[in-house]
């Protein structure tokens, strides 16, 4: 195996050479646990930490390595290594971090592709969907939707899920698939190209891990039992883990959300739901809130059937949680900012003697 094969690049190697990196090995973080990593090159496996520097001068958790990181390391052993520096990420999925209001926690980066995995039965949801495109547009990361368990429903209820999905979301790949007898592998493998990075998301239980062993054509990823009484399988992924297939693509597999919280990356929500950005240009008046006010084009066209009411309530919502968000982080930078006036001025008078 080569680099190319993890998805190096020219532009990887230009930054390597313009910042002396030349002297280091090359290598692609393929899992992550707390403060150690696996990274693979073309020589072998890993397992790595950070130097003392890196670790020390990062301000926030994004400063650190993720899965699908590029670094630069050197091995002091036939099985351990040293990061050094982490190379540019050209993609940065994430989404706001669990019961933190105003931190993002990445999910992976360097990511091309986005398969986004819901099931036909308890798990579809096409809110839900709605918001992993957003943030795989926020990061200019292309979606590929994938509709699992279709061996549980019969053609027409397959057929009325395609025609709502259809409905709400615009120019994103739908693929149906059954983990059980293999039908649509053939058609999603189709869509994995060579040197390409693909993130598999969902919630749990919804077949990621199953699809990708059918992707992979062996059991690389622990797989759990159906309930009978839920038809949803067990949620086994604990990590993200980073794998290369036969067919040249390299796929993350991730731990099942529950949440898909909406940070302040520009642009996604735009991208998603640009049909009501576009409405919103024929309003009458520019500071339109798009709630209640006369002349609203948004407004008219859910009345006249012409825009989904649930795409805009679920446009709505988003909107919110991400005017949320922003206002959280401006929030905690400015006690932050406070906090470093006070710092100074106990110094100052420190100084002065005044303690």
């Amino acid at each position: 195996m080569n680099l190319e094969d993890l998805g190096y690049t020219s532009l990887l190697q230009n930054y390597r050479e313009e910042n002396n990196l030349n002297s280091f090995d090359v290598g692609r973080v393929i899992s992550e646990h707390k403060d150690r990593y696996v990274v693979k090159s073309d020589t072998g496996e890993f397992d790595a930490e950070l130097i003392g520097n890196l670790r020390f001068n990062a301000e926030t958790r994004a400063d650190l390595p993720a899965v699908g990181d590029w670094v630069a390391m050197s091995p002091y052993d036939e099985s351990k290594a040293l990061i050094h520096s982490i190379f540019p990420r050209h993609s940065v999925i994430e989404r706001q971090a669990i019961g933190r209001s105003s931190e993002k926690q990445i999910i992976a980066t360097n990511i091309d592709y986005g398969i986004i995995v819901l099931s036909v039965n308890r798990d579809f949801n096409i809110n839900r969907v709605e918001r992993y495109l957003t943030i795989c547009n926020a990061s200019n990361v292309a979606p590929i939707i994938v509709l699992s368990k279709i061996d549980l429903i019969s053609e027409e209820e397959l057929d009325t899920l395609f025609e709502q999905l259809k409905d709400r979301i615009k120019e994103v790949p739908i693929i149906a698939i059954s983990n059980l007898n293999q039908d649509g592998i053939g058609e999603l493998n189709s869509h994995i190209h060579q040197g390409k990075t693909y993130c598999l998301l969902g919630s749990s239980g919804v077949g990621k891990s199953t699809l990708l062993n059918n992707l992979t054509g062996k059991e690389v990823m622990e797989t759990g039992e159906i309930s009978q009484s839920i038809d949803r399988g067990k949620h086994v992924t604990s990590h993200r883990e980073l794998i290369v297939l036969e067919g040249g693509g390299i796929l993350i597999d991730n731990p099942g959300m529950r949440e898909v919280g909406i940070t302040d990356a520009a642009g996604g929500l735009e991208i998603t739901f640009d049909q009501i950005v576009s409405l919103a240009k024929d309003c009458k008046f520019n500071d339109c809130t798009h709630t209640n006010e006369a002349g609203c084009a948004i407004l008219e066209a859910v009345d006249d059937g012409t825009l989904d009411e649930d795409l805009y309530t679920n446009f709505q919502k988003m909107e919110r949680e991400r005017d949320h968000f922003e206002s959280s982080v401006q929030e905690k930078r400015k006690k932050g900012k406070d906090m470093s006036k006070l710092i100074r001025k106990v110094i100052k008078n420190k100084k002065r003697g005044k303690f």
